[in-house]
This record gives structure tokens, C-alpha cells and sequence, in this order.
């Protein structure tokens, strides 16, 4: 049996739930709902809010101007999952969305953009970011939302890096050795993790320099072929879940 419910329409709803909350639709979910899926009254329809699990609801849609859901019974006890960062060089637009939905898939429970002096994009659109990352909990089954940093100079972020997070980045000149190898080295450490994927252009060996210096940190190869920043995400989400997150 599926551990979710993939065949029930399923939205993220930004405010308190609890049994009999009546929650408003904004004017895009009950367009969804109502006309591109012709839900009927009472419908049943997943919720979740990121904070207080997933709850079964049915639609209200008796006040034609304030459709709504009510909420009944909690489905889902929240889940936390690994406290796990994902640090990057902003890309441009679709790359960009989808860098956000995969990371939200994977378990990242933080997006940190980061400026490095190779960084091809001049701005975050956060909001931007938000609505692929809702997109993406809500397609996947995911009920817990990443946190969203502003962006924020890679120099800035070194030197503010706490002592307690494992930083893993990953680079071009990394020895070619088994990354997983390198990670399980960390597996006992049960420190809260960090990825860190760089610009299209790789680091400049300032920033190269200075990475090294992190403590903790370990860096690692993704393989005798150069990945597109976007890839490279997901290849390493996937080797620190399987080594040292959830997979396990």
C-alpha cells in the first residue's frame, strides 16, 4: 500500500490546521480545484501546511465567491527529516525551478543562495522559489517546506560557517575517489549537513582555498564527467542522503 495518497488532489494551505478549520482557497487553488479538476461539493482534498502533518478535507464550495476546505481528520504526523542545507551559485530561471523542486524532493530542509565571484545570475526571485518549492511538496507528497535565505556572498557565509555543520562541496579538481567512501567517513558524526554546489564556472581558486579551510567539511567527486550546476545538485543530495541522511 502506497504510504501516500497520490490519486486525491493535495494542496499546501498557509494557515493553522486542525479538525473543522475552515481554510480559504486563494483565487489560483479554487480556479484548480473548481474548473481544471471540476471538484464537486464535498470533495475530498489533502492539506498540509508544512508545520502540522497532512489532514483529509472536503470542499466547500457553497459560498460561490469563498470556496473553501474543511479540514477533518489528520492523516500524517508532521515529519522532520534530516536537518540538511543546500547551498548554491544561483542559476537562470528554469534551471533555477528546477534545482528548487528537485532539492525539495530530496530532503533539503534549507535553500541558501549564495553570490560566488563566478555566479552568472545578479538576483533571486524568492518568491519565485517558494511557489516551485510548494509545487513540488504538493506533486510528491512532501509535507514539510524548506526555508528560503535571502542570498548572501559566498565570503560572508564562510566565514559565519558554525562549527557543528558538515559541509560537503563538491569540485572539479576533487580526487577522483569513491565520494560515498569520503562521506561515510562522517557517518558517526551525526553533525546537521550542508551542500554546497558551485557556479557554472566552478570556484576560483580563492574560494577553492578557502572552502578547505571550512570545519567540518570533506569535499568529493561527482564523476570523470562535469555536470551542469542543476545536475550536480541532485547527484550530490543523492550520495549524503545515501551515505549520511535518511537513506540510511
Amino acid at each position: 500500500m502506497a504510504r501516500t495518497d497520490f490519486t486525491t488532489p493535495r494542496l499546501f494551505v498557509d494557515a493553522p490546521l486542525e479538525p473543522g478549520v475552515r481554510a480559504s482557497l486563494n483565487p489560483d487553488q479554487a480556479n484548480y480545484l473548481l474548473a481544471a479538476l471540476r471538484l464537486r461539493e464535498g470533495a475530498r482534498v489533502l492539506v498540509f501546511n508544512g508545520r502540522q502533518g497532512e489532514f483529509a478535507s472536503r470542499l466547500d464550495a457553497s459560498r460561490r465567491k469563498d470556496p473553501a476546505l474543511i479540514v477533518a481528520e489528520r492523516l500524517r504526523e508532521q515529519e522532520g527529516g534530516p536537518d540538511l542545507d543546500l547551498l548554491f551559485a544561483p542559476l537562470k530561471h528554469a534551471r533555477l525551478d528546477y534545482m528548487v523542486q528537485k532539492a525539495v524532493e530530496m530532503g533539503a530542509r534549507r535553500l541558501r543562495p549564495v553570490m560566488t565571484r563566478r555566479t552568472q545570475a545578479t538576483r533571486v526571485n524568492l518568491e519565485r522559489m517558494r511557489a516551485n518549492a510548494i509545487e513540488a511538496a504538493e506533486q510528491c507528497g512532501v509535507i514539510a517546506l524548506p526555508d528560503i535565505d535571502a542570498e548572501a556572498p559566498l565570503e560572508r557565509v564562510i566565514a559565519d560557517w558554525p562549527n557543528d555543520r558538515l559541509l560537503v562541496f563538491c569540485g572539479e579538481d576533487a580526487p577522483r575517489a569513491s565520494a560515498l567512501a569520503a562521506l561515510a567517513e562522517h557517518a558517526q558524526s551525526g553533525a546537521p549537513l550542508a551542500v554546497l554546489i558551485g557556479p557554472e564556472g566552478g570556484f576560483d581558486d580563492g574560494e577553492r582555498q578557502a572552502l578547505r579551510a571550512v570545519d567540518p567539511s570533506v569535499r568529493i567527486s561527482l564523476g570523470p564527467r562535469i555536470l551542469r550546476a542543476d545536475t550536480a545538485a541532485v547527484a550530490a543530495l543523492a550520495l549524503v542522503q545515501a551515505a549520511l541522511g535518511d537513506w540510511r
